[in-house]
């Protein structure tokens, strides 16, 4: 009779647990969201400009305090370019932390399916021979042509998913196949380029916030309201495919199907974030992994915390590129090359120590 209570303790403990788990969860996506809020604002008085975080803080909420300075400087310039940074962070830490989700592997992210590479090879047929891929968008051709190539190298992928008994290590490698061959293509389009045409590619391919505009930005906000619910909605799914495809497909996981939905999910996140800034690098890679050593495998976590952690990362690399020298911005792919290097190289070791342990 003493032991009859003991399942129902083993119940509520369990239950508590999970209570517990949701609430940390909480806690730490809030606090991320907490801590980037103060990065857009660091972001906006960075570089030369004589204004305090509070001030700033009091024209952004109440604009009709500003002066005509303040209105240019603040309202035209640096917020369009800190929500810039934040809004493709997120959508490169979404994009990356599906594709490692959907492939099964640490390293995969955007740019490994040769979707920057596509990009900037259209980028390039607008820059140096002027060719536009859809006529009549006026000074928008290079940004269109970098998205058409983006969005048309994702469909070979889907093609390509279509085929039977394609396995994700398969996907990656035609990912990594289509890289050399619109690098390859970029570099003979380099070859005959004027010195004008090259520095103006070279540019576009670090990447650069310098091109952001409220309108760009609203797109991309547009694009992750459309592409963020699906995921959500999706975030068992995901998460049971994480446990292998068998088990995710003995649940009753369509893994094709989930496949091609996040596939065109990223492909739409990647291809707009690349074809607005240009090529950067390690955001959709090393964001992920922030936010899986943080909160774990559970999508009800993992999505939302990867998106934040992308955008604190460029909002942070946005902040670096006009600290570095005064007077100058620096190319903000070059920065996350610089640090994400090193930084996912000391993931790995660590990771590594952890599996020993």
């Amino acid at each position: 009779m003493t032991d009859a209570p003991a399942p129902q303790t083993g119940v509520a403990d369990i239950a508590r647990g999970y209570r517990k788990s949701i609430a940390k969860r909480l806690i730490i996506v809030s606090g991320a969201a907490a801590i980037l809020c103060l990065t857009i604002l660091v972001d906006i008085v960075s570089g030369p400009f004589d204004a305090s975080i509070g001030r700033v803080l009091q024209v952004i909420l109440n604009p009709s305090v500003a002066t005509v300075n303040e209105d240019v400087v603040i309202w035209d310039l640096r917020l369009p370019v800190a929500l810039m940074a934040v809004a493709v962070g997120a959508m490169l830490g979404v994009a990356g932390a599906e594709m490692q989700t959907i492939l099964n592997n640490p390293l995969a992210d955007p740019f490994t399916l040769g979707l920057s590479s596509a990009a900037s090879f259209g980028a390039a047929l607008a820059i140096v021979l002027g060719w536009s891929i859809i006529p009549g968008v006026g000074g928008l051709f290079v940004t269109v042509n970098a998205f058409i190539l983006a969005m048309v190298t994702s469909l070979g992928l889907f093609a390509f998913t279509r085929l039977r008994g394609v396995s994700p290590e398969a996907m990656i490698l035609v990912g990594i196949a289509m890289l050399f061959t619109f690098n390859a293509l970029l570099m003979f389009l380099q070859y005959g380029a004027t010195e004008l045409q090259l520095a103006q590619l070279i540019f576009w391919q670090m990447g650069s916030l310098a091109r952001a505009t409220w309108e760009k930005v609203g797109i991309c906000l547009l694009v992750l309201a459309i592409v963020m619910p699906y995921f959500l909605w999706k975030s068992w799914a995901l998460t049971a495919l994480r446990m292998g495809e068998d088990k995710a497909a003995a649940l009753g996981v369509n893994v094709s199907a989930l496949r091609l939905g996040v596939l065109a999910g990223v492909s739409l996140l990647s291809a707009v974030a690349v074809s607005f800034v240009g090529a950067i690098a390690f955001v959709g890679l090393v964001g992920p992994h922030i936010a899986r050593m943080v909160v774990g495998e559970d999508q009800r976590g993992f999505l939302p915390l990867s998106a934040l952690c992308g955008g604190l990362i460029l909002s942070g690399t946005s902040i670096l590129s006009k600290s570095i020298t005064p007077g100058i911005v620096y190319p903000i792919g070059m920065i996350t090359s610089l640090i994400g290097i090193p930084f996912f190289i000391s993931l790995i070791l660590t990771q590594r120590k952890r599996h020993w342990q």
